[in-house]
């Protein structure tokens, strides 16, 4: 799809159409999955090469921004929501000069589409304006996104470190393990869910730095001084959202240490129970096992109280070791 702005009554074109009007005064072309035909006719008219997706997933830093005469090449791996509402990195191209703004994605991006309706309202502004206004958008939904983290962080929070309830301990009830191990996992899959967002705005806000600077640097000629303002705004806003997006890194680690150290507890109270009930169990299993022998001679068997007094012996065996744990507060 090739959109172009401000627009002339139609933001959509199709190739023909752009090769029958021209740039017709456009500052910005904004090609979303283009065919190979829009991709031709925009290199016609703007006298530009279009990126391909494979050269916008390139991760070298010299891949993603590099100048060509005057104007200036550029790459991102912004954040899409999928149709499945997952967050993924959508790879987007930004060519930039004197005369236009050209970007390529292959992706639905809410950044785009928000200063879209900004300059459907009819402003005139050059292709440096529109560049800021897109890295401007693009930083501001990267902080709602570490806003978003923040909150899920918060919420593993409360469910690991939540306190029982007074009614419950009160009543001398607990939590069921089960319940316990299961709720635990799923806070692990949410802040294993954060994290993977956390890095992903990460590498945005990496890259969107490079390319302000980049750009402020490289098109001083012919940037507006306002508009450079406007970049070194933007690269503050990064290095602000940089620190923020630390402070959770470290709380998304403690927050994993944490839930695997209340499971590890879970687990270890289980191997206790176990270790008690078995050690417990010994020496009336000795008492079982000494009286269920068949010698001939055996004072107890003939004895009236044998039996009463076998199962008095297991009891009292049971309980000592029991007695002995719970002096030790090891129960």
């Amino acid at each position: 799809m090739l959109q172009a702005y401000p627009d002339a009554g139609d933001c959509k074109l199709t190739a023909a159409a752009l090769a029958e009007r021209g740039l017709a005064g456009h500052t910005w072309i904004d090609l979303q999955d283009p065919t190979p035909d829009e991709i031709a006719e925009v290199e016609r008219a703007c006298g530009l090469r279009v990126p391909s997706h494979e050269a916008l997933e390139e991760i070298e830093a010299t891949s993603r921004i590099r100048m060509e005469g005057q104007t200036l090449y550029m790459s991102a791996p912004l954040i899409a929501r999928g149709e499945d509402g997952v967050m993924t990195s959508a790879p987007t191209g930004f060519v930039l000069n004197r005369d236009i703004c050209l970007t390529v994605r292959f992706a639905h991006l809410a950044a785009f589409e928000a200063v879209k309706s900004d300059l459907a309202r009819g402003e005139r502004i050059g292709p440096a304006d529109v560049f800021a206004r897109l890295l401007e958008e693009v930083v501001d939904r990267a902080a709602d996104h570490l806003e978003v983290c923040a909150d899920q962080l918060d919420k593993a929070s409360h469910a690991i470190f939540r306190a029982d309830k007074p009614d419950d301990r009160s009543k001398g009830k607990s939590h069921k393990l089960s319940r316990d191990t299961a709720l635990l996992r799923r806070v692990m899959t949410q802040i294993g869910r954060a994290s993977g967002r956390m890095s992903k705005v990460r590498y945005t806000l990496v890259c969107v730095n490079r390319m302000a600077q980049f750009a402020a640097d490289r098109g001083k000629d012919w940037i507006e001084a306002s508009v450079r303002e406007r970049l070194g705004g933007v690269r503050v806003d990064v290095a602000s959202l940089e620190q923020y997006e630390e402070n959770l890194l470290s709380r998304v680690q403690l927050l994993q240490d944490a839930a695997t150290a209340f499971i590890s507890i879970e687990q270890n109270d289980v191997v206790k129970v176990l270790t008690i009930a078995s050690v417990a169990g010994i020496p009336p299993v000795m008492v079982v096992g000494l009286y269920g022998m068949n010698f001939k001679y055996m004072p107890e068997l003939a004895w009236r109280y044998g039996y009463p007094y076998a199962l008095a012996l297991i009891v009292l065996t049971t309980l000592i070791p029991l007695a002995w744990f719970k002096w030790k507060d090891w129960m």
